[in-house]
């Protein structure tokens, strides 16, 4: 027997799913919000959300453990199964005193680079049987969906033992040619660090990072790079060289030289993720892609990051690519209108130069 809250979730979750929607928001003093296309829509046909409604759908939706980390931390990150095989990532916060509540939708299907709209020639970085690989953008731009779909490649097309750390855990792989093992924060590791100087003895080829959010976690990510496995890992940065700059500064000063030698020694490359609404419907990518060739690794040793973006300029025969290139392009094609694409770039000379 589903109790009133239950039924009233199921309902709002199967609306994402009739929608086609990314998110669902719960927030006091709204109707349920979902975001379509990038576009927030309210539900307008749903009552307005009291702190208590809220309260009553997070019973369903909070377990033992997880209540008991929201009551401390007043914030939680976790995942929850919808019909079995849906998934949602979900983030229970407070604001101004009441409760609120971010649900994203962790699509069924892992898609492939082809599906994504993504360049073939990502690929290069999972012929790598060593190193460092970043995924970097904003929040919601397709960093896990892009990462997913290179580690399902690897998963279907060599015998390797693969590692996922992630908080919450959001797609779920089914082990092919590969072997699978996905630990989530909080269920199964403390801490990505403890989790990740533990791989080490775990027999690992393949190591993703959800996310590198601290020193320990940067710094244990590094040594597994260096120690003969193939790492990916994300960060919350706008492109190649601020990602190179953070990884530095998380660091104190007298150990950053130091660092700087680790990950030129290390990085196989930093892909940039932009998510633009497309015109006619849907979404679709633009990208930065940067090589660790020789010329960038000399100048991550030096401090001399600023200087990045000249190469990737100059190096496109390498394969890499300018954010402002693919976002001219998608204009171009007629699949994103000017002003949506102007709204992400970098360079606005060379981007009106490209469109010319």
């Amino acid at each position: 027997m589903y109790k009133a809250s239950e039924l009233e979730l199921n309902k709002l979750l199967s609306v994402v799913l009739e929608r086609e929607a990314s998110d669902l928001h719960l927030m006091v003093g709204e109707p349920p919000v979902i975001r379509v296309d990038t576009e927030l829509i309210r539900l307008d046909n749903y009552q307005v959300l009291s702190n208590e409604s809220i309260s009553d759908l997070l019973g369903v939706l909070l377990g033992p453990d997880q209540k008991k980390m929201f009551e401390t931390d007043m914030q939680v990150d976790f995942s929850y199964a919808f019909k079995d095989d849906i998934r949602f990532r979900i983030n229970a916060y407070r604001q101004k005193g009441v409760l609120s509540v971010a649900l994203r939708l962790v699509p069924k299907h892992i898609k492939t680079l082809e599906e994504l709209h993504l360049p073939v020639a990502l690929r290069k970085f999972i012929e790598r049987r060593q190193g460092l690989v970043l995924m970097v953008g904003p929040t919601g731009h397709g960093k896990s969906t892009a990462l997913a779909a290179l580690i399902n490649e690897i998963n279907n097309t060599r015998a390797d033992h693969i590692l996922t750390i992630e908080d919450p855990i959001e797609f779920v792989f089914t082990p092919n040619k590969s072997i699978i093992s996905q630990r989530e924060l909080y269920l199964d590791t403390k801490t990505f660090s403890g989790s990740l100087r533990a791989a080490l003895r775990e027999d690992i080829n393949v190591v993703l990072v959800g996310e590198m959010r601290d020193l320990e976690s940067i710094s244990a990510a590094l040594t597994v790079a260096e120690t003969g496995h193939l790492v990916f890992g994300t960060l919350h940065t706008n492109d190649a060289a601020q990602s190179i700059d953070r990884i530095v500064d998380v660091f104190p000063a007298g150990q950053q030289q130091q660092i700087r030698s680790q990950l030129a020694s290390v990085l196989v490359g930093v892909v940039s993720l932009r998510l633009l609404r497309k015109i006619g419907g849907g979404q679709v990518p633009a990208y930065e892609i940067m090589m660790a060739n020789h010329a960038v690794k000399n100048v991550i040793r030096d401090n001399k990051t600023y200087e990045i973006s000249n190469i990737i300029h100059t190096s496109l025969e390498e394969g890499m690519v300018p954010l402002d290139k693919t976002l001219a392009l998608l204009v171009k094609q007629g699949q994103v209108e000017f002003e949506v694409a102007q709204n992400f770039v970098l360079d606005n000379e060379y981007f009106l130069s490209l469109i010319s």
